[in-house]
C-alpha cells in the first residue's frame, strides 16, 4: 500500500487562537483536516511571555498613537515549533506582497511547512523580520488583526492540495487561474423571471458551449479587469509566437 502523502504544516502564531476554531471545523478546511491533507497548530505568543501580567505589547520607542507587539514572545512562539525542511515564516502586514493566485500555488506546492505570524495593534517589533521569509497582504487597506488575512491565505492555499476539491479539474478553469475571470455560471430552473438561461448552455452542443464560455471570459476579464486582459493578452502571444517557431 503506497504511504499516504504528509499534509502540509500551516502553524499560526495568534494571540486570539480561537478566531480560528470554527472556521477550521466546518466546510472545506474541516473536511481536508479531517482528512489530514493538511494539519494546522495555533500558537500564543501570550503563552511565551515572563512577566505577571504576561505583556504582548508595549509603547513605541519614539512615540505615536497605539502599542506594538514586542519582539520575544513572537520569536519564542516561533522558536518552540518543530522545524520542516522547505518551511516559510509568513507575516501577515498591509506593506506584504499582495495575495494572488500565483502565490497560492507556490505555497501549496514548494513547502511543507507555513509559519503564519497575525500582527496586532500597530503592528511587530521590526526586529521580528529577523525571522520571517515572506510578509503577505489581503489587499491594500488596514485590518484591526492579522487572523482575518492569515485564515484567507489558508483557504486559498489548502483548497489547491490534491483531495481537498472533490474534482481537480475544476481548479483549472477558475478565475486568475490563465489571467481570466471565470464565466458566467448557471444552474435550474432554465428560465428565472424574466432572465433565461443561455440557450447555448442548453443545446448539449459542447464545442459551441466550451467557445461561448471562452468568448464569455475574454470580454468579462476585458470589461472587468482591464489589467488582467492585458496580462492575458502578452501571454496569449508569446505562446503563438513559440508556435510558429
Amino acid at each position: 500500500m503506497d504511504a499516504l502523502p504528509t499534509p502540509l504544516r500551516f502553524d499560526i502564531v495568534s494571540l486570539f487562537p480561537d478566531f480560528f476554531t470554527s472556521p477550521l471545523s466546518s466546510g472545506l478546511l474541516g473536511r481536508a483536516l479531517k482528512r489530514q491533507i493538511a494539519a494546522v497548530q495555533v500558537t500564543n505568543p501570550r503563552d511565551f511571555t515572563t512577566d505577571k501580567h504576561h505583556k504582548v505589547d508595549d509603547i513605541p520607542y519614539g512615540g505615536g498613537v497605539g502599542m506594538v507587539m514586542k519582539p520575544e514572545p513572537i520569536f519564542a512562539a516561533v522558536e518552540s515549533l518543530p522545524q520542516c525542511p522547505r518551511r516559510a515564516v509568513i507575516l501577515m502586514t498591509p506593506q506584504g506582497q499582495t495575495m494572488n493566485q500565483p502565490l497560492f500555488r507556490e505555497l501549496s506546492t514548494e513547502f511543507d511547512q507555513l509559519v503564519i505570524i497575525c500582527g496586532h495593534y500597530e503592528g511587530v517589533d521590526e526586529r521580528v523580520l529577523n525571522l520571517v521569509t515572506q510578509e503577505v497582504s489581503l489587499g491594500d487597506f488596514v485590518l484591526t488583526c492579522g487572523e482575518i488575512p492569515a485564515l484567507a491565505l489558508l483557504n486559498g492555499v489548502i483548497r489547491l492540495l490534491p483531495g481537498t476539491v472533490g474534482k481537480a479539474d475544476s481548479l483549472k478553469y477558475e478565475s486568475f487561474e490563465t489571467d481570466l475571470l471565470d464565466y458566467p455560471q448557471y444552474t435550474r430552473p432554465a428560465q428565472f423571471r424574466q432572465w433565461p438561461v443561455p440557450e447555448v448552455l442548453t443545446s448539449g452542443d459542447h464545442g459551441a458551449i466550451a467557445r461561448w464560455r471562452q468568448q464569455q471570459q475574454i470580454e468579462r476579464t476585458r470589461q472587468r479587469r482591464p489589467d488582467l486582459f492585458e496580462r492575458w493578452q502578452q501571454s496569449s502571444a508569446k505562446t503563438e509566437n513559440r508556435a510558429d517557431q
